[in-house]
């Protein structure tokens, strides 16, 4: 199998949150609030171009996104950074975002931060949604697993970018952090935050099947950076989580 150079059967993921979005905009408005269809800002546009200036160094094997417009765009910005050819973007539905819920009764910006604001605390109790109504958190987790196991196990590459959500990199960087335990994951996304085109550098360790048959397994996985936000790389002045930021009227 392809693997890191110096090593024998490592491979990384860069893993990236998209960049900035505007959840009241008038994209959401004219879908009914159909968040799937929302678009970069500027801002989020200009977060993905320094994203990408940082990464024009790395080679990438594949390059992956959810397939909505703003993973889609976010990835299109990093890859155009490129300092070599840059490969085919590729979509997996499975990376979306967590499927939210109803929101309730909620009158400002301001209500609705605070609702959201400790939200993702919730997510290891058992049947937690993502709001009311919503996809249980783990069922995203498994489904967004279930995903990444499937890209480590594909041949032929060693260096990877998938673009996906803030939810959906929080559960996998809790699945990483907890010995890659579907049982322990969740009780660990509280930990983890995810700024607007963030990068989050993850290797796999991957081994021969432990039960003799075709194909490799995760032996371990290694977190060598979280939450790498080349447009502000030291965190001055971006006070608020990101949840609380989005849902203000603060764009960060």
């Amino acid at each position: 199998m392809s693997a890191l150079p110096g090593t024998t059967g490592r491979r990384r993921i860069y893993l990236m949150r998209h960049g900035h979005v505007d959840y009241f905009g008038p994209e959401i408005m004219a879908a009914g609030g159909d968040t799937k269809v929302v678009p970069l800002t500027p801002l989020g546009q200009e977060q993905a171009k320094a994203a990408g200036i940082a990464l024009s160094h790395v080679t990438f094997d594949r390059a992956v996104c959810s397939g909505v417009p703003r993973t889609r765009q976010t990835a299109e910005f990093v890859l155009a950074g490129q300092e070599g050819k840059a490969p085919f973007l590729e979509e997996k539905p499975e990376l979306v975002e967590i499927h939210g819920g109803s929101f309730g009764r909620i009158s400002s910006r301001a209500e609705l931060a605070a609702k959201m604001a400790f939200h993702f605390d919730m997510a290891g109790e058992p049947g937690a949604t993502m709001l009311d109504g919503g996809e249980v958190f783990e069922d995203a987790l498994r489904r967004a697993v279930r995903s990444l196991e499937r890209l480590l196990a594909e041949p032929g590459w060693h260096t990877m970018l998938i673009t996906a959500h803030e939810g959906i990199n929080r559960l996998l960087l809790g699945w990483a952090a907890t010995g890659c335990s579907l049982a322990r994951a969740l009780s660990a996304v509280r930990a983890f935050e995810q700024d607007p085109a963030c990068i989050n550098v993850i290797d796999f360790d991957m081994v021969p099947a432990a039960d003799g048959s075709l194909g490799t397994e995760i032996q371990r996985a290694i977190i060598k950076s979280v939450n790498v936000t080349p447009y502000n790389y030291v965190k001055h002045g971006m006070n608020m989580t990101s949840l609380e930021a989005i849902f203000s009227k603060d764009p960060r």
